[in-house]
């Protein structure tokens, strides 16, 4: 292939990824590769590839119009699956260039970690993972790996993405082992399309992920920590009072009322979401500096193999973090008026699922093709993956064609 030798002569001179970096780091020049082997870019490390192909995909940009907790339409400036994604991506590069890790692998994880997720958040994905009991249920971080190796159709050789081995590993393995020694899933059965997969290419599911996966899990944890506090003020499920009552913000409003005592309210929730996170990953970078002196790991799979999570919170911050978690979910997640409007989604996509898998003919083109026919598992698995790619929008958009009512999500 034309370009094919410059790329090999020059991938070190002009590929502006490969500086130093941490023995403990993955090296995109020592990358276990593809499943479908091609040609290296020039000008871009494998990771970066990677990267760049998520943000291009369908599946990314599925994400402006997905729930994180409000539904993405109730307001303009509630975060979607998109903008937590990006906020996860920018705190994950920060964790890793902190911890000299390599940072485009640890954004393209970030980037890619919640594409598995349905309409409607995780009330979505309850509701499938009830109607697919049958056929094992529904997991998003095992669809996110389906999308990436096998729902997005954008090259001419292959499904899917053919991102790298340490991407994909660190896509099915960011909060830690899947299975044990003897491959027995450690909280019940492995998602078959994980399992099928990893007999194509081990992933190695009984180890630890990468430094690189742990910064962007960690991220993921100090992103929702902080938004979905701002979403909730925005929202008036939350007030600033009642964050007094949390240790960790708690102390930082004490310390902003005490600087700036006639801040207004939207100024004060600003800052104490900005401190929150600073807090968070100055807390984190310091722990797992203090793990990494302990451990001393000299290679990636001494990470993978240090039998612990070597990015994450101090005792202390953990801790705190944990009563937040508390907090959010007695005060937002299950207040009242998000759980009315979580039942009328729940009904949505439970709605959608039974009609499609009653006549796959009312699915478009390019889903219902050969089902007709096709046995249960199949034709459920189809139905699924169909249900799981859609936005907010594009299901009630659907619900409304099929049925006389669809509920009022607001």
């Amino acid at each position: 292939m034309i370009g094919e030798g410059l790329a090999a002569a020059r991938l070190g001179e002009i590929g502006f990824g490969y500086r130093p970096r941490a023995p403990y780091a993955c090296d995109p020049a020592r990358s276990r590769g593809r499943l479908w082997k091609e040609p290296e870019s020039p000008t871009r490390t494998p990771f970066q590839r990677d990267r760049d192909r998520i943000i291009h995909s369908t599946a990314f940009r599925r994400l402006k119009h997905k729930t994180q907790v409000f539904i993405a339409h109730e307001a303009d400036h509630y975060r979607t699956r998109l903008t937590h994604t990006i906020e996860v991506a920018q705190i994950a590069r920060a964790l890793a260039r902190a911890l000299r890790a390599d940072e485009d692998l640890a954004e393209a994880i970030a980037l890619v970690h919640d594409f598995g997720h349905t309409p409607f958040g995780h009330t979505g994905e309850d509701a499938l993972n009830e109607k697919m009991a049958a056929w094992g249920g529904f997991d998003h971080n095992a669809q996110s790996l389906r999308v990436v190796t096998r729902l997005e159709s954008r090259y001419a050789e292959f499904d899917g993405l053919n991102l790298t081995w340490e991407t994909l590993e660190g896509l099915v393995k960011h909060n830690g082992p899947l299975t044990d020694a003897n491959g027995q899933g450690l909280s019940g059965p492995l998602p078959r399309s994980i399992r099928d997969y990893n007999e194509l290419q081990d992933l190695e599911l009984s180890s630890f992920a990468s430094i690189e996966a742990q910064c962007a899990a960690i991220a993921d944890d100090i992103a929702y920590d902080t938004h979905d506090i701002d979403d909730g003020l925005r929202s008036g499920l939350l007030t600033l009072h009642m964050l007094d009552e949390v240790s960790l913000s708690g102390s930082i409003l004490r310390e902003v009322k005490r600087r700036y005592p006639a801040l207004d309210g939207m100024r004060t929730g600003h800052e104490l979401m900005r401190r929150q996170i600073t807090l968070m990953v100055e807390d984190v970078i310091c722990a797992s500096q203090d793990r990494l002196q302990r451990l001393r790991p000299q290679s990636p799979d001494d990470v993978r193999h240090a039998g612990e999570t070597i990015v994450a919170f101090s005792a202390e911050m953990a801790a705190s973090e944990k009563e937040l978690k508390t907090f959010l979910y007695g005060h937002l997640y299950r207040h009242p008026e998000v759980m009315r409007i979580r039942a009328d989604a729940e009904r949505v996509v439970k709605d959608l699922f039974d009609a499609y898998y009653a006549d796959p003919r009312t699915m478009p083109e390019g889903w219902r093709e050969g089902l007709d026919h096709a046995d249960e598992r199949i034709k459920a698995r189809s139905v699924a993956d169909f249900l799981a790619g859609m936005t907010d929008t594009y299901a009630l958009k659907e619900h409304r064609r099929l049925f006389d009512r669809t509920p009022d999500l607001s």
